[in-house]
């Protein structure tokens, strides 16, 4: 292909996804927005065990963000396919390597340190972005209509 001839165009594929909230929190709203994201979520989705699943995982992570991330976070919740996902981020001092690597479950008598444990044991996937200027932890859950698909090749 020289220059002068024209170019193909290029095919692009949008990846489909609905913006469900994306709203700053701070302790005042904590519960409001736990409500938000249990309604969103259910229509969503989500249901029984995994729609409480993931509605306690966000609640760790925006608590979290509240107490150690400077009083207030950001939160965006959406839809991708089949997926369920959500974003808590702060402007906190950030989780040091050895907390971030620590996968074991806390002592029962252990008063914190369950957030993150927890959001990693009650969804699908959870990634987690970390520095000095703040964190972003990222959660996921496949809807049900995705776990019966899933389940249905399972078996067959």
């Amino acid at each position: 292909m020289t220059n002068a001839e024209p170019r193909t165009p290029r095919t692009v594929v949008p990846i489909e996804h609905t913006l469900l909230i994306a709203d700053a929190f701070d302790q005042a709203q904590v519960t409001e927005l736990r409500h938000s994201v249990t309604s969103c979520v259910r229509a969503a989705g989500l249901r029984d065990d995994r729609l409480d699943d993931f509605v306690l995982a966000v609640n760790e992570l925006i608590t979290n963000a509240v107490r150690h991330g400077g009083g207030q976070g950001w939160l965006r919740l959406w839809t991708q396919s089949e997926l369920v996902m959500c974003e808590v981020s702060d402007h906190g001092q950030g989780i040091s390597v050895q907390r971030l690597d620590d996968r074991s479950r806390p002592a029962p008598e252990t008063a914190g340190g369950w957030g993150l444990w927890l959001a990693r044991e009650l969804t699908d996937a959870m990634d987690v972005e970390t520095g000095p200027a703040g964190t972003t932890v990222r959660i996921t859950s496949a809807t049900v209509a995705t776990e019966q698909h899933i389940g249905r090749h399972r078996s067959d």
